[in-house]
C-alpha cells in the first residue's frame, strides 16, 4: 500500500523533529546555550537552518523543549502514583528507572545541570509552577504513606531531590566517577551495582517496609 502524502508529511515531520532533538542536545551540551547556533544545530542534523526555525520557532524554544522533555522522562514514573501503591515497589522502580535514564541520555542530563548551576534563567517559569505543583503533590503521597506506617516520616520533597541527585551523579559527573574509579566508562555491571546499592541506602533510610526481594 501506497503512503498518502498526508501518512508521509507527519513521517518526515516526526523524522526530522527528532533528528532537530537530538543534534540540538548535542550542541547545547557541548557549546551552552550562548555558545550554541541555530546554524551548528542544523548542520548536525543535517537540515538547513530555515527547517529547524520552522520545525522549533527559535534557539530558546528549542533549549527549553530539551529541558523540559529531561525532566519528563525523569519523573514520568511518579507521575499515576496513588496512595493505595506500595512505596518500597515504587521508590525502587523510580530509582531504576533514573539511572537507566541517566545511562541512556547523559547529555540531557548534563544539559539540565548546566542550566540549574547557571541560576536556570529559562526555567524559572517551570521550576515555579509546573514542577513545582509536580512535586507537591507527590510529597503528599509520601506523607500519605508515613500515616499509614509504610514508612518513616521524612521530608518527601527532600526525599525527591536525594533520588533526583544521586542518580543523576554518575553522568553530571562521570569525569570524576571514572578518574577516581579508574575506570574509562561504567559497565553494565557497574550501573547494576550502583543501581541496587542506591535502592537499599535510599529505601533503608526511609524505612520503608515490604521491599520485594529477588
Amino acid at each position: 500500500m501506497t503512503a498518502t502524502p498526508v501518512a508521509e508529511s507527519t513521517v518526515t515531520r516526526l523524522r526530522n523533529e527528532k533528528a532537530i532533538l537530538e543534534a540540538a542536545e548535542q550542541v547545547f551540551a557541548q557549546h551552552g546555550y550562548r555558545g550554541a547556533s541555530v546554524q551548528a544545530i542544523a548542520e548536525a542534523a543535517g537540515l538547513p537552518k530555515s527547517n529547524v526555525l520552522y520545525y522549533v520557532g527559535s534557539k530558546q524554544k528549542l533549549y527549553v523543549t530539551l529541558l523540559e522533555r529531561m525532566m519528563a522522562r525523569w519523573n514520568a514514573m511518579l507521575d499515576d502514583i496513588s496512595v493505595d501503591d506500595d512505596p518500597a515497589e515504587v521508590l525502587e522502580a523510580f530509582i531504576r528507572s533514573k539511572m537507566q535514564l541517566t545511562r541512556d541520555h547523559p547529555r540531557g542530563s548534563r544539559l539540565f545541570a548546566a542550566e540549574i548551576l547557571g541560576g536556570a534563567p529559562f526555567l524559572q517559569e517551570y521550576l515555579r509552577g509546573e514542577l513545582r505543583d509536580w512535586v507537591e503533590a507527590r510529597a503528599r503521597v509520601f506523607e500519605q504513606w508515613a500515616e499509614r506506617g509504610l514508612m518513616d516520616r521524612i521530608d518527601p520533597v527532600w526525599l525527591i531531590f536525594l533520588i533526583w541527585s544521586s542518580t543523576q551523579h554518575y553522568a553530571d559527573f562521570e569525569a570524576q566517577v571514572l578518574g577516581i574509579t579508574d575506570r574509562n566508562e561504567l559497565s553494565d555491571e557497574d550501573y547494576q551495582r550502583i543501581t541496587e546499592f542506591l535502592c537499599t541506602v535510599i529505601l533503608k533510610g526511609c524505612g520503608v517496609t515490604g521491599r520485594r526481594q529477588g
